[in-house]
């Protein structure tokens, strides 16, 4: 998602300057961009069907909600992104510079728009509005309005998407460093540079705040107890501390070895150094989350990551304004180097998401456990698991072989040296 906005930006320039480096190396990404469309289909086609065959009751119960967003990612976004991203990749030669540049846009439109729809249906899980219960216990949608303007929208998404331009800036810059450092495809290697550092600092600064800000502050206003086992917080204190470092001990219900900022969780919080927050000592146990050190942990990793991306990208950035990063080695081997950071920092925001949500399937309607189909075995999940496991290792190792053949061709077209057959 973050890519399509790239390819975008490339064609938006090649559409104003008229400078066919900018179509080569639109068309380079959007090539990348189609490896990475396949398997997202291949393997988020799995996750649909597993609605219906492990979790059976949940989809039973809440399909007459969820059914409507799924379904608009698939009738609306997904073949508007699908059908354009074909035109984007083979119709150039039929269509002229603007018609093309429109393909370009409604694959970027599609993208977004599937973005939308997906956090709208798990907007909806972690704070189910517009809905009516039944005696029987199925959950009905009582206001289509309410389900796409959830209040817990807006920031969720805009802090997802972002978090998607970063990677894709980190990617484009990174391939950038790897051909400067090679001598290789170097004007192609400054353009992506140049474009993945401007446009990573910007959005790393904006995946800080106010979108991930705002984000914990839903977080801490509809799911408290979630907040307090983020940050290993177990008493209710007044200017509570923000822990940086520290192992969660459940038994004794403390932090150990802790490293935290005095009063400054309360702060971020509320906007008061003295404010209230409440620990898990303030919550029932079995409305805890059920892997605390799991949720602790992925939370700070995608802290500590988010934090050194924003000094990286901060860092290339004073090089590209200074005019030294292109022949600055260090700087191009960290660039390059923190390839798969942004993916291990998404991961980790999602793990966040979806195991600070337990024990609530829908929160505060569904427990987890009422939700799975009542014929599939614990041995038959495990069993299916590592069946999709082994696929999506080859799958994954198929993905690598093709991006990297793409990298290694190269955006520039093949240069005829005249040294043909004799």
């Amino acid at each position: 998602m973050g890519l399509a906005l790239l390819i975008l930006i490339l064609k938006t320039i090649a559409l104003r300057t008229g400078d066919e480096h900018y179509n080569r190396a639109a068309r380079f990404w959007a090539r990348i961009f189609a490896i990475n469309f396949a398997m997202g289909v291949v393997t988020g086609i799995p996750m649909e069907f597993q609605f219906g065959t492990n979790w059976s009751r949940f989809s039973k119960a809440a399909g007459g909600v969820l059914g409507q967003t799924l379904a608009m990612e698939g009738v609306f976004s997904f073949f508007l992104e699908s059908s354009f991203l074909g035109v984007l990749l083979y119709g150039e030669k039929r269509l002229g510079p603007r018609a093309h540049w429109w393909a370009a846009f409604l694959v970027f439109a599609g993208s977004w728009l599937s973005g939308f729809f997906i956090i709208a249906t798990d907007a909806w899980m972690q704070h189910p509005v517009g809905y009516q219960l039944t005696q029987d216990g199925r959950i009905l949608l009582a206001s289509f309005s309410g389900l796409l303007l959830n209040p817990w929208i807006f920031w969720q998404y805009l802090h997802n998407m972002i978090g998607a331009v970063v990677t894709g800036s980190f990617v484009m810059a990174s391939v950038g460093a790897f051909y400067l450092l090679t001598k290789r495809n170097e004007d192609y290697g400054r353009t992506f540079v140049r474009l993945g550092v401007t446009t990573g600092i910007i959005s790393s600064f904006l995946m800080a705040f106010p979108t991930g800000d705002q984000q914990g502050k839903n977080i801490a206003f509809h799911q408290p107890p979630t907040l307090a086992a983020m940050e290993g917080l177990f008493e209710t204190e007044n200017g509570a501390p923000l822990a940086l470092i520290g192992q969660p001990d459940l038994e004794k219900r403390r932090l150990d070895n802790p490293v935290s900022v005095p009063r400054a969780l309360s702060f971020l919080t509320y906007q008061r150094w003295g404010a209230q927050v409440k620990g898990l000592n303030a919550f029932p146990p079995d409305l805890w989350p059920d892997n605390i050190p799991l949720l602790y942990y992925s939370y700070h990793i995608m802290v500590g990551l988010g934090t050194i991306l924003i000094g990286v990208m901060a860092l290339a950035a004073l090089g590209l304004w200074r005019g030294t990063l292109y022949h600055s080695t260090a700087r191009l081997w960290l660039l390059l180097l923190m390839l798969p950071f942004p993916y291990i920092a998404t991961t980790a925001g999602w793990i966040t998401a979806e195991v600070g949500r337990q024990p609530w399937l829908i929160y505060g309607i569904m427990r987890t456990p009422a939700g799975v189909s009542p014929r599939v075995s614990t041995g038959n999940a495990l069993f299916t698991l590592i069946g999709f496991m082994g696929i999506y290792t080859i799958l994954a190792i198929l993905f690598l072989f093709l991006v990297y053949r793409e990298i290694e061709e190269g955006p520039a077209p093949l240069v005829d040296t005249g040294l043909g057959e004799a």
